[in-house]
């Protein structure tokens, strides 16, 4: 096999499990009013030290700025986040979360621990983090070929 025929597998293989991971994580935690749309949009939300705009989420996630504002206005109206002034950009917004917003996440972080845990049976440690490198590696390259940070 040549090195670029198992670089077409791996990238295959990634679009597979990314509609796997959308899908099931979808169906986890549907009864919280949330999608996995709108639990990566918590998430970056809760793992930042400091509120975010719209346009640094996208970037922070891989997404397009378009598609996480839908999700980020769809979640206002939904009293999930709230916008705040931002002292950087004046038409940037910041995300917060909404005490609503916040327990819905919690509760999907409770739902994950023993999901990740289930699917992880049977692999060591090592074997996931191995393929977390590799898989962030492409991405870094992925990133400098097209000018990101």
């Amino acid at each position: 096999m040549k090195i670029q025929d198992a670089v077409t597998e791996l990238v295959l293989e990634t679009f597979r499990l990314n509609g796997r991971l959308l899908a099931t994580g979808d169906a986890l935690i549907a009864d919280l009013g949330l999608s996995s749309a709108r639990w990566q949009v918590l998430g970056a939300v809760a793992l930042s030290p400091e509120p975010l705009s719209v346009a640094h989420i996208a970037r922070n996630m891989g997404l397009t700025r378009q598609s996480v504002q839908r999700v980020a206005d769809e979640m206002e109206r939904d009293g999930l986040v709230r916008f705040a002034p931002n002292p950087h950009h004046q038409r940037a917004k910041l995300v917060l979360f909404t005490a609503r917003g916040k327990t819905a996440f919690e509760a999907a972080m409770e739902r994950q621990g023993p999901w990740a845990s289930d699917l992880a049976r049977g692999l060591s440690i090592e074997q996931i983090r191995n393929a977390a490198n590799t898989l962030r590696r492409v991405r870094q390259r992925l990133e400098k070929s097209n000018g990101e940070r």
